[in-house]
């Protein structure tokens, strides 16, 4: 019942904030907004009516949505969308996605606040810093001793003495003074310690292969909370990086479709948001933010694609009627309209099929 609750409530949250940023920078613009729905309809009741706007909320939880005056070109006159100068047709469109980058930069910026896992390049005055494995080389010492990805490395030692301060630079500079002399490194896996020994060998590391290793990649990691004013700074590289990686998705599956190999399996759709967000409950509030701040990121890339009936569709039909300084012919839009809606329906239903598909595998 909570990861029901949480999704509900993050996907509210993430579109009602979409659909905020089309309505104030309609407001700014002077362009009548007729109504701001919470939910989509068939219409519950209506909260009332201020400022010539109706607020409703509608039966459906899934979002909202504001509805413009003249939004599909019926009128022309003063305070209709269609009769707005374009460039402020265009910030209208792209408002909505410009709230979830922001929404995303205040999400990643809470998470960090909370406390949620981090990297780490220095340990500094965290003592609850972990070490742990981030890559084995193949053939190595490490992968002869059975060491595995996401192990957290607790104490590394040989006969002389013992790494004081554990960080990858660290390891990386006791291991390479001692190369075919054992060293002990103490691990833990699940709730299991071990120990083994380890002997440093050269050609371990193709690109330093006269330095001794034992084949691990080291991550520093902590989840410590920051302060709120140094989780906003440090939440902008997040929320670029989680841009730039979905950009990056998204131009990856357009690749393979243009290839003639298209591929849906590794996109999550509802049914699989319910198992993402109810692991990140398990592993605490900071967790949960940020798998809310990266959907927000995805939501916001999404609708700029060239779609129509999403946002990016309809500053593509803008800039067409820009250019040609004429609306497309109506039937066009109309049938575009139709057709993208009926290609999001497709998507849905193919993801949805391949959720279910993975939690029954």
């Amino acid at each position: 019942m909570l990861t029901v609750l949480l999704v509900l409530g993050i996907l509210i949250f993430l579109i009602v904030a979409h659909e905020f940023g089309h309505f104030i920078t309609a407001k700014i613009f002077r362009v009548k907004v007729d109504e701001f729905g919470i939910g989509y309809p068939p219409r519950a009741f209506s909260l009332g009516t201020w400022g010539g706007t109706e607020y409703t909320l509608n039966w459906l939880p899934f979002g909202g949505f504001v509805r413009l005056f003249g939004e599909h070109g019926e009128t022309h006159t003063r305070g209709s969308f269609a009769g707005a100068p374009k460039y402020a047709q265009a910030l209208i469109l792209i408002a909505g996605v410009t709230m979830n980058a922001l929404a995303a930069w205040l999400l990643f910026a809470g998470a960090l606040s909370v406390g949620v896992p981090r990297v780490i390049t220095e340990r500094g005055q965290l003592e609850s810093a972990q070490l742990f494995v981030n890559t084995v080389v193949p053939g190595s010492p490490a992968a002869a001793a059975g060491l595995r990805v996401g192990d957290e490395i607790t104490r590394m030692q040989d006969e002389k003495g013992v790494i004081a301060d554990l960080t990858p630079a660290q390891v990386v500079t006791f291991v390479g003074a001692r190369g075919g002399k054992p060293v002990e490194l103490t691990y833990r896996r699940d709730e299991g310690v071990a120990t083994v020994m380890l002997i440093p060998a050269h050609a371990v590391i193709e690109q330093n292969a006269d330095r001794p290793a034992i084949g691990l990649g080291l991550v520093l990691v902590t989840d410590e909370s920051l302060s709120y004013w140094q989780a906003l700074k440090e939440s902008g590289p997040r929320t670029w990086g989680a841009l730039r990686d979905t950009v990056d998705g998204l131009w990856g599956l357009i690749r393979d479709a243009a290839a003639g190999e298209p591929s849906l399996k590794n996109i999550v759709g509802p049914v699989g948001l319910f198992d993402y967000v109810g692991n990140a409950s398990r592993h605490g509030l900071g967790q949960v933010l940020a798998l809310a701040g990266f959907i927000s990121i995805n939501l916001a890339v999404i609708n700029l694609v060239p779609i129509p009936a999403l946002d990016g569709g309809r500053l593509f039909l803008l800039g067409i009627e820009a250019i040609f300084r004429r609306p497309p012919y109506k039937r066009l839009v109309q049938s575009l309209n139709f057709l993208g809606i009926a290609l999001i329906i497709f998507l849905m239903v193919t993801v949805t099929y391949n959720d279910i598909a993975r939690l029954l595998a």
